[in-house]
C-alpha cells in the first residue's frame, strides 16, 4: 500500500507544493528562509520519510504566511498519506537535547486535532526566521493532520537550539507514530 501524497495550495500570499513518503526517499527543502529551510530538512531526515517542498511566498511581508501555510499543507499531506490509519502505531516521543536546550515532543495521530506548545523563545529573530512562527507552524500542521500535538522546552537559553530540537522531536515522533504494526486501526472505537 502506498502511503504518498502530494498536495499544492495556491493562494494570494503564497504557493505552497508538498509531496511526502511516509517510507522514505530524499528530502528537499526551498521555502525562501534559510532558518526554516534548515528546520523542514531536519525534520524529514529524524522523520525517515522522503519530503519535497516547494513555497514561493510574500517574503516582502514577512514570513508568517509563508510559515503557517506550509505547515497547513504538511499536515494535510500527512492526513493523505496516512489514509484511515490502519496498522499505525499511533502514538510517538522523543526528548531531544540541543546544546543548552532540552526539548520534548509527545504525539497521537488521533484525528482530534489540539495543540499544546510550551517552548518560550528567548531571542525573537533567528537569521531571517521570526521565532515565534514556530508555535504558528505547529498549530496549522496538527489542526490539517488531525494530530494531537503537545511539544515543551524543559529548558534552553537559545532560541535557534530550542527550535531545532522542537523540530527533531517532531520528526522523530512522527517516525516512530506513522511505523505499521498491524493491520487494524490502533484505537479500542475501532476507527479514528
Amino acid at each position: 500500500m502506498s502511503r504518498t501524497a502530494a498536495i499544492k495550495r495556491n493562494t494570494k500570499e503564497t504557493q505552497v507544493a508538498i509531496s511526502l513518503d511516509l517510507d522514505g526517499g530524499p528530502v528537499n527543502v526551498s521555502t525562501g528562509i534559510g532558518f526554516f529551510d534548515h528546520m523542514l530538512t531536519a525534520f524529514g531526515f529524524y522523520a525517515k520519510i522522503g519530503l519535497s517542498v516547494e513555497v514561493h511566498g510574500d517574503l516582502e511581508v514577512d514570513g508568517h504566511h509563508t510559515v503557517e501555510d506550509t505547515g497547513i499543507v504538511l499536515g494535510q499531506a500527512l492526513k493523505q498519506a496516512l489514509g484511515d490509519r490502519a496498522g499505525i502505531r499511533r502514538f510517538g516521543s522523543c526528548y531531544v537535547p540541543m546544546d543548552e536546550a532540552l526539548t520534548f515532543t509527545a504525539l497521537d495521530f488521533s484525528n482530534r486535532p489540539y495543540l499544546v506548545f510550551d517552548a518560550p523563545m528567548p531571542q525573537e529573530r533567528i537569521g531571517e526566521y521570526d521565532s515565534c512562527l514556530t508555535v504558528e507552524f505547529m498549530r496549522a500542521l496538527a489542526v490539517n493532520a488531525g494530530l494531537t500535538l503537545h511539544q515543551k522546552c524543559l529548558y534552553g537559553a537559545n532560541a535557534h537550539h530550542i527550535t531545532e530540537g522542537l523540530f527533531k522531536s517532531l520528526g522523530m515522533a512522527i517516525r516512530d507514530a506513522v511505523q505499521v504494526q498491524g493491520d487494524g486501526v490502533t484505537s479500542t472505537k475501532g476507527v479514528l
